[in-house]
């Protein structure tokens, strides 16, 4: 089973592009906080890759931007390619299957509590 649910905020806004054959995508990074403190007594974070495709990359462009909280139900992959420079590149990110909003958008900009979540 490859199954991945992530809440944390954007790094970033996310990158909205059409591949050639008109599909959209969209690029992001989503900072997760880890569950423990460490011994200075702070949330260390991770800085995990997203992709999402399709309706999901077309509501994460129009409705989330940097530091804005988002929940997201994907999977991992891996993948490979050689770069300009002729080395091997290895990517692992998140393929988001399903975007969902954590808090509203008042609530994002006044750093309250969240809300409520909902399906993309």
């Amino acid at each position: 089973m490859n199954k991945v649910q992530l809440v944390g905020r954007l790094t970033r806004d996310p990158e909205l592009r059409t591949t050639a054959n008109g599909v959209s995508v969209c690029s992001f990074t989503v900072a997760v906080n880890r569950r423990f403190r460490n011994p200075q007594g702070e949330y260390e974070a991770d800085f995990i890759n997203c992709v999402a495709w399709r309706q999901s990359a077309e509501l994460l462009a129009k409705y989330f931007s940097k530091g804005r909280m988002v929940g997201l139900v994907g999977s991992i992959q891996t993948r490979n390619y050689d770069n300009k420079d002729g080395q091997r590149v290895y990517v692992t990110e998140v393929s988001v299957e399903e975007v969902h909003f954590v808090e509203s958008k008042n609530a994002s900009a006044q750093g309250a509590a969240p809300a409520s979540s909902a399906p993309s």
